[in-house]
């Protein structure tokens, strides 16, 4: 079984920062891609940023320059710094990951932890 959970989600105002984190755990033999998605109250779940393996990443328009999507492959940890928050970034935050363990390779999600950016 391969788990992942986020942590660092709260309340802040516009113009501050969050950084979350996503813990991997498991019988996991080696963890590929990893991502942040979120998804805001009527509205589809949507790509926030990802990171291969080897680091390279690519974010959605609307966080660019704003949020820096990070990992320790040790660790198993992902992370996403956020800054600038803006009231629109309000959401849950779902990390993912694409994971090969014991039992195979499959995409893992965590259960979400909410960021709600007060004007």
């Amino acid at each position: 079984q391969v788990q992942l959970v986020e942590s660092g989600g709260g309340l802040v105002q516009a113009g501050r920062s969050l950084r979350l984190s996503c813990a991997a755990s498991g019988s996991i033999v080696r963890i590929n891609g990893m991502g942040w998605y979120r998804q805001a109250p009527g509205k589809q779940r949507e790509l926030v940023a990802v990171i291969t393996s080897g680091g390279r990443t690519n974010y959605a328009a609307s966080v660019q320059g704003r949020f820096t999507i990070s990992r320790d492959n040790a660790k198993k940890m992902v992370y996403l710094q956020m800054n600038s928050l803006k009231p629109e970034d309000t959401a849950v935050y779902y990390c993912t990951g694409d994971v090969s363990s014991f039992s195979g390779r499959g995409d893992y999600w965590g259960q979400g932890t909410q960021v709600t950016v007060s004007s």
